[in-house]
């Protein structure tokens, strides 16, 4: 075999070693260069995505904090919105309690007033009445008529002792 025969290896070694040289200068100049460029430019594409994803998380974060922000001031609204309309309506009832408690006073008074009115009323037509029977009663048993004065006063004093 040729590459094991003593007298060519000299010019296999030299052959050997521009062919390194060769291949060494073409990596160094060409091939690695490339390659550190799309290794850079894919570690540039993987940090710019890791600080949009930063930059985002952080915005959503600001986002759930400003709705979280507007959920708590839209429930305190709606608490205080509830808490006027349950005192309005709590004042409306009270105001019509209060109205409708006053009718009912008058409506009673008014109801006292008339009944105390037919009392006396009445109480003067049993006085007529009284009298009346008791002069009725005095001339069926003596035969003669009852002084009307002495009848009045009788009757009186019956009225207040049975009142």
């Amino acid at each position: 075999m040729p590459q094991l025969d003593p007298t060519f290896f000299g010019t296999q070694l030299f052959w050997l070693a521009v062919s390194f040289i060769v291949l060494y200068l073409l990596m160094s100049r060409l091939a690695i260069p490339r390659i550190g460029g799309v290794l850079k430019q894919r570690e540039d594409k993987i940090q710019g995505d890791l600080e949009t994803a930063q930059r985002l998380k952080e915005e959503t974060k600001s986002v759930i904090a400003a709705y979280e922000k507007a959920l708590a001031d839209a429930r305190g609204e709606a608490q205080a919105l509830a808490r006027q309309t349950s005192d309005a309506a709590n004042a409306e009832s009270a105001q019509r309690q209060q109205e409708v408690s006053d009718r009912i006073a008058r409506e009673l008074a008014e109801a006292e007033k008339r009944i105390a009115a037919a009392r006396s009323e009445a109480m003067a037509n049993v006085r007529v009445m009284a009298a009346e029977v008791a002069q009725s009663a005095f001339a069926r048993l003596t035969g003669s008529p009852a002084d009307a004065g002495r009848v009045k006063v009788a009757v009186d004093a019956a009225l207040k002792g049975g009142s």
